[in-house]
């Protein structure tokens, strides 16, 4: 696993690094990207989008580092944009990544906190389905401390669903890692860690791709939305 962190690392603190991980057509293609949502909104959904599908397909860069981590059978199932700028200079505290997108509501045991968001269909599954998916963040341009970068707590994706009256305490005990980026780095972890993002004190473009990934079918004929 050339420049990325051990799998072994990654089982104990949730999170890893994959440097370079993107060729220049990618890059390109991510530029692109970014070019079609000029005002990206934090957290913005991507769905049908060509040059995400191209980003994402089976022999791309991206997908082969998701089947490294869970398997041949890895495929995105939520796509998002983030920059972070002075018009958009946004901040999240402590949480963890608890939703999936499914393309209709269906009542099945585990499923529970339904929500529909722009009209799409949201629901936390049971935290085993939560705890065998991984997050991919793609940055296209380079990420330091002046930006605020993602702030990840080594080993909170052990812990299961935090309730949210403990999360501080968690961060103060065990501490936190700042996940810096250079343009071309795809930073990996668990969905079930723990992970925050300040206001940068000095905003420039901080634009980065979010992919979710799953290596499973729901349950009980509940289907992932897709990209």
């Amino acid at each position: 696993m050339t420049n990325r962190t051990k799998l072994d690392d990654f089982t104990s603190s949730g999170f890893g690094l994959s440097r370079n991980a993107l060729g220049k057509q990618e890059l390109s293609s991510l530029m692109t990207l970014f070019a079609r949502h000029s005002e990206v909104k934090p957290g913005q959904r991507l769905i049908n989008n060509t040059h995400l599908l191209e980003l994402l397909k089976p022999t791309g860069s991206l997908r082969k580092i998701a089947q490294a981590f869970i398997g041949e059978k890895a495929m995105p199932v939520r796509a998002l944009l983030f920059d972070k700028t002075e018009q958009t200079n946004w901040s999240l505290g402590w949480h963890q990544d608890r939703t999936v997108a499914v393309k209709e509501r269906i009542n099945v045991t585990g499923f529970g906190h339904w929500s529909l968001k722009e009209g799409i269909h949201h629901v936390e599954p049971p935290s085993e389905i939560l705890s065998r998916m991984i997050t991919l963040r793609a940055h296209l341009d380079d990420c330091g401390e002046e930006n605020e970068p993602l702030l990840v707590a080594p080993g909170s994706h052990k812990l299961g669903r935090v309730p949210v009256n403990q999360v501080n305490d968690f961060v103060q005990k065990h501490g936190c890692f700042s996940c810096l980026a250079k343009a071309g780095d795809v930073w990996v972890y668990s969905s079930l860690v723990l992970h925050a993002s300040e206001a940068a004190k000095a905003p420039s473009h901080r634009r980065v791709l979010h992919v979710d990934f799953a290596a499973e079918k729901l349950p009980g004929g509940l289907e992932w939305l897709g990209i």
